[in-house]
């Protein structure tokens, strides 16, 4: 593929998605949106990360692996609890990194 071909297509799928995303932006303002509809999109963001997430912490290797040994899973439960009973993100964050790292450090 030619240096202006990759740059014609870069350009088409750019705007392409401009166009996907201003079009929702767009008709937001213009419709009507349903109230349950507007309840279940609010958990558009976490269900997308959470689809990230969680791939990463039962397939660390590719395999899925839900064993003692498999430290992400670990200091991802923990990081699940800590979550919850906190509702803190930076804490979250610092005691799962924390947990990983330690148990990184003792294999």
């Amino acid at each position: 593929m030619s240096g202006a071909s990759l740059w014609l297509l870069f350009l088409a799928i750019g705007l392409g998605t401009f166009l996907q995303r201003f079009s929702f932006i767009y008709l937001l303002g213009k419709i009507r949106m349903p109230a349950w509809l507007g309840r279940a999109l609010r958990f558009v963001p976490a269900s997308a990360l959470a689809a990230l997430v969680f791939p990463a912490l039962t397939h660390p290797a590719g395999l899925l692996d839900v064993s003692l040994g498999n430290h992400r899973l670990l200091a991802g439960l923990l990081g699940a609890v800590v979550a919850w009973r906190t509702r803190n993100v930076l804490i979250t964050l610092l005691v799962g990194m924390a947990v990983f790292w330690l148990l990184q450090l003792l294999a």
